[in-house]
């Protein structure tokens, strides 16, 4: 199967590699895509705080593409860059977690504000107000909008990863990722990520949309509704943390 058609030298490494496993074929693979590495650790960095180094992003993102380099079958009819960015993604996540970087109060109150969802829409049968989150979590409304703007730089976690690639498994390594087990457990928790995403409030819908699916910036979100960049940050988490608690409740951890 042809696999870039317009660039005859890729192709030919792609065809030493997938037929002849010749570890010059996937250096020189490696070092074709490693831009795309690069870009998409420079979306991800760009929401961190700057103590993280993009180098180790880009290190981490790495060990993604050969991952996907190494696991790409062009018979499945996938263009390797649509194949290869959700485990590059995966992969800088991972890297980030190992880390250990997010503060503990912050992971708190992240946990805080979940609940919080989690007690007020079963209490209510509806989305609660920023008012009601902060009242119930016994915080003035300034101090809850600082609260979002400390997670913001932090929502890394497992379902920002399932939202922004579909389920991913939790490590790239992992010899069972690529079971038919994995792969329809896969499936189900994108099926009832999508499901509950339809639930959420109008605004938050939108920002996920947007920022997900349509790639914009939370500059550029900002722009379409009209609110400040740092107020759409703080819809996305606010956001994230929503859908969290509802796949919680949903049975997904």
């Amino acid at each position: 199967m042809s696999i870039v058609p317009e660039d005859a030298d890729l192709q030919m490494q792609w065809n030493r590699w997938l037929k002849r496993q010749k570890p010059a074929a996937r250096d020189h693979l490696i070092v074709h895509y490693s831009p795309l590495v690069k870009f998409v650790a420079g979306r991800i960095g760009a929401g961190l705080p700057s103590n993280v180094d993009s180098g180790d992003l880009i290190g981490s993102g790495v060990f993604g593409l050969i991952d996907a380099i190494e696991r790409f079958d062009p018979e499945r009819g996938v263009k390797f860059e649509t194949f290869a960015v959700p485990r590059i993604r995966g992969a800088i996540y991972d890297g980030l977690r190992q880390l250990d970087w997010v503060p503990r109060s912050v992971r708190s109150r992240a946990r805080q504000v979940e609940k919080a969802f989690a007690e007020l829409e079963h209490k209510a049968g509806r989305a609660p107000t920023d008012e009601e989150l902060a009242a119930h979590l016994q915080i003035s409304d300034a101090e809850l909008t600082k609260w979002l703007s400390a997670i913001a730089s932090t929502t890394i976690g497992p379902l920002d990863r399932a939202i922004a690639a579909g389920a991913e498994p939790s490590a790239p390594d992992t010899a069972m990722s690529g079971s038919p087990s994995a792969v329809i457990e896969d499936r189900e928790t994108s099926s009832i990520m999508r499901a509950e995403i339809k639930k959420l409030p109008e605004r938050e819908k939108l920002v996920l949309s947007l920022y997900y699916d349509e790639g914009l910036t939370l500059s550029e979100i900002g722009d379409v509704i009209g609110v400040t960049e740092s107020r759409v940050s703080q819809i996305h988490t606010k956001s994230v943390l929503h859908l969290r608690s509802r796949m919680s409740a949903a049975g997904v951890t």
